[in-house]
């Protein structure tokens, strides 16, 4: 039995913030950095910082016939470490999400994916700064060719059983929000 349908109340449906005025600090071609005056719900005047991604974030789980996985590692500037992910990247405007996952798939492991089925699609991955979301899919039917990662990649690629990337999301090895929503996604499921 499918669950009721269920419309949101007033509140979740109103909008309690006014935005007075915006102004550009910054822009590349991957992010747009602006700040808005604003009237907060409870009546006061301020600011509001956001970051606007240009690029929709899309992560694909690769998954053979035997259960094993592939992770990406590589260094993540930002937070100065090496990271293992499943593999991900930018899905600019014009371009579909499973296709996106179907290009970073080859590019960044080698593995050409038959069949890409979404798992998690318009993940917020911050609500407070940014307007950032992520599609997630699953790739199955693999094949396997040569990687032709970025120029501002240098990664590593290692199969493992999923069992064990899932273990990795668990116990904090893997520490990536899309990959750990992933992983855990896919324990749920199964």
């Amino acid at each position: 039995m499918a669950p009721p349908i269920v419309s949101p109340s007033p509140i979740e449906s109103t909008n309690p913030w006014t935005t007075l005025s915006t102004r550009e600090g910054y822009s590349n071609p991957w992010i747009r950095v602006r700040e808005d005056q604003v009237i907060n719900p409870g009546g006061g005047r301020g600011i509001y910082g956001v970051v606007e991604y240009k690029n929709r974030a899309v992560g694909v789980v690769p998954i053979d016939d035997n259960g094993y996985t592939w992770l990406v590692g590589q260094w993540r500037y930002c937070h100065e470490r090496y990271e293992w992910e499943i593999p991900e990247g930018g899905c600019p405007p014009g371009e579909e999400p499973a296709e996106c996952a179907r290009r970073e798939l080859l590019e960044e492991a080698g593995i050409h994916a038959a069949i890409i089925e979404p798992l998690l699609l318009g993940v917020q991955l911050s609500n407070s700064t940014t307007n950032e979301v992520c599609d997630i899919f699953v790739a199955r039917g693999l094949t396997f060719g040569d990687a032709t990662p970025e120029e501002t990649e240098q990664l590593e690629v290692k199969r493992i059983p999923l069992t064990e990337a899932i273990q990795m999301a668990q116990d904090g090895r893997i520490r990536d929000s899309v990959s750990i929503l992933a992983l855990l996604k896919l324990a749920l499921k199964s």
